[in-house]
């Protein structure tokens, strides 16, 4: 019987694309405000580190202050939003199956993500995933978010000891697997730039279909 590992996810761009979710609330609040909206190519590019980050850089994009009351009111109007939108954002094909068959295989799964703790849960409930997560981290469970490694260290911590995978998406995710001296598996089909073989990675999957035969051969 394979051991059991601690299975530490990400989330957007990872088990749920919500790249057209986030750029239709995007254009939302920003249209609400007298604000040009944006291509689904730059909203997407600037995905990863968080609501406030993206949304500074939208701000940033349209040749205005990045921080500020404006900021703020944008970032308090996406929440809004965000944590009740669902219609276009999709699971990954074959993510549910694989995350079940990894339960079902002992291993412990958690959620480490930049997208703050609140919608994070909301969408994983949404997808009937919640029961498989008894831990969750998001970009605002602490001070610090990834690719800063206490964030999965903290939700390493909350599984119990065991040996560790992590598997995301991007660079971000790339660089917090090396900082938290976690191994990564990638999912190349996210939201990354880089190539595959520059990240690092332990293992690199294209179909989440394939994910429990690679672990367990790990």
């Amino acid at each position: 019987m394979p051991e059991p590992l601690n299975l530490v996810f990400d989330l957007d761009g990872t088990l749920i694309d919500s790249a057209p979710q986030i750029h239709a609330a995007a254009n939302e609040v920003f249209a609400a405000r007298g604000l040009p909206g944006f291509a689904f190519a730059t909203v997407r590019g600037f995905i990863g580190n968080g609501v406030g980050v993206l949304v500074s850089r939208l701000l940033a994009h349209q040749g205005l202050e990045c921080e500020g009351p404006l900021q703020r009111d944008l970032v308090a109007d996406f929440m809004k939003i965000y944590e009740q939108a669902f219609d276009l954002t999709s699971l990954y094909p074959g993510a549910a199956e694989a995350l079940g068959d990894l339960a079902a295989a002992g291993h412990q799964l958690a959620i480490c993500t930049n997208k703050p703790e609140a919608p994070a849960r909301a969408v994983l409930h949404h997808f009937g995933l919640a029961k498989l997560f008894p831990v969750v981290i998001g970009g605002d469970s602490l001070a610090r978010r990834k690719p800063d490694p206490a964030p999965l260290h903290a939700a390493i911590a909350a599984l119990g000891p065991a040996r560790t995978l992590f598997i995301g998406d991007s660079e971000i995710d790339a660089e917090t697997a090396q900082a938290a001296d976690v191994p990564l598996a990638l999912f190349s089909g996210g939201y990354r730039k880089a190539v595959p073989e520059e990240m690092g990675a332990r293992l690199v999957f294209d179909h989440h279909a394939a994910l429990p035969r690679l672990i367990a051969q790990l």
